[in-house]
């Protein structure tokens, strides 16, 4: 009886995220559909480019401090702590958002010392949208902790739908630019953000305590968040280096022709595959406590490996998927002249969805706690990328591109198989030893 409960309540939660991921995999691609009909493929890459700043807000300074926050959020519950947890959660995001606003403005006082007054507005819409986007995914990471699944799949799946909507109602009241779509990008995830955060309130007991300041909580979070920051900074320039690339050698709209192969594409791979690493974070989290059992990482090994295979399955079918309806698939979602690009389509699907599965192997690793370890790995395969991306665009532009993301991608999934090996034998000789 006990295990048909679990079996139910994870049936439950499974397909609320299910729900969620096809939210925002449908948002996503109509919202492609919806700009690239509004925007021709050089405002479109402008945008591209502006978003890489986003990007890199998101992967060095607020994104690691919500993985550290989603983690410790089963041990804080565990020992009572929760009124300190939020506590230090609120510090560290504070501290993290004035950092930005200080990098904000020097930059913006660079761009205007260089005479880039063209790229302020842009700059400035697209660092909002990063922070406050920012903000929902912490809100999000503790909502997930607390397997709050349908309050974190519906906001999930609204995020592409409120974000181009108004992007779109902007466009059409104040000109199809770059900076008034990023404008409109920042109002649909505040509204968004609103939403959120009136239901994470919901999760807060009415008799917590909040005496504790969580400094130790603090520390552990920022000792396990750090290294996400160095790696981050790594996965940035792997990230955004295709767009960047083709600037450089290419034009804004060879970045916005691109721009939509990659969002048809490695977008939609990574979020099929990130329902069933969504759904396991916290089973993961919650078995593996705070990572120093022998037999509760194991556990966690074995259910790493299922994960891996089933990433690595729905990947090879997405690419024969890909690889037979590439055409179709840019008729429906795309205007006539992003349609050149269309052939490439199942490779940067291939590329997704081995990224994707070297992912899987990581969140085993940083259940364990271990997140330095897998930094090498993370900032050797980063480096990769630049220089086959820089290489790929110089000889061979967009298919250039596509070849190098591939290449990073497994590159990056041999590193972690091979990590994560090393950890199993690890493993064996604790138990061993015991």
């Amino acid at each position: 009886m006990v295990i048909f409960q679990r079996f139910r309540h994870l049936f439950r939660e499974g397909l609320w995220i299910v729900v969620g991921q096809a939210m925002l995999v449908i948002g996503s691609l109509l919202g492609v559909r919806l700009l690239t009909g509004l925007l021709d493929p050089a405002a479109y890459g402008e945008l591209a480019l502006a978003m890489t700043l986003a990007t890199l807000v998101n992967q060095t300074v607020l994104g690691p401090l919500a993985q550290g926050v989603m983690r410790f959020y089963a041990p804080a519950v565990e020992q009572a702590n929760l009124g300190g947890y939020l506590n230090a959660v609120r510090r560290m995001t504070v501290w993290a958002t004035g950092a930005i606003a200080i990098l904000t403005i020097v930059g913006l006082c660079g761009l205007a010392i260089a005479g880039k007054y063209d790229w302020i507005g842009i700059t400035l819409a697209s660092l909002v949208f990063a922070i406050v986007n920012s903000y929902s995914s912490i809100v999000s990471g503790i909502q997930t902790a607390a397997r709050q699944r349908s309050i974190v799949a519906l906001h999930q799946g609204l995020e592409p739908l409120a974000r181009f909507l108004f992007a779109a109602l902007f466009i059409v009241s104040f000109g199809a630019t770059s900076t008034v779509t990023a404008i409109g990008y920042s109002v649909g995830i505040i509204l968004l953000l609103g939403s959120q955060f009136i239901f994470f309130l919901k999760i807060i007991p009415k008799e917590m305590k909040w005496a504790s300041s969580g400094e130790k909580l603090q520390q552990q979070i920022w000792d396990y968040s750090w290294p996400f920051s160095i790696w981050g900074a790594f996965y940035w320039l792997q990230s955004s280096a295709d767009r960047w690339a083709l600037g450089l050698f290419a034009t804004t709209e060879e970045i916005g022709l691109y721009a939509v192969l990659f969002q048809l594409g490695y977008y939609p791979m990574s979020m099929a595959t990130g329902m069933a690493v969504q759904l396991i974070t916290p089973i993961f989290y919650q078995r593996a406590g705070d990572g120093s059992n022998v037999a509760r990482n194991a556990e966690v090994h074995k259910l790493s490996w299922l994960l891996t295979k089933l990433s690595l399955g729905v990947t090879a079918g997405s690419f024969a998927i890909a690889a037979l309806l590439h055409t179709q698939v840019f008729e429906i979602f795309v205007t006539k002249q992003y349609r050149s690009v269309s052939s490439l389509l199942p490779w940067i699907v291939l590329s997704g969805g081995l990224f994707a599965a070297g992912q899987t192997i990581s969140l085993n690793l940083m259940s364990q706690m271990k997140t330095q370890k897998i930094m090498r790995a993370k900032i050797t395969t980063s480096v990769l990328s630049v220089i086959f991306t820089f290489t790929g665009a110089y000889w061979y532009s967009t298919t250039g591109i596509v070849i190098a993301s591939i290449l990073a991608s497994f590159v990056y999934l041999v590193l972690m198989i091979l990590l994560q090996q090393r950890e199993l034998g690890s493993i064996e000789c604790r138990e061993d030893g015991s």
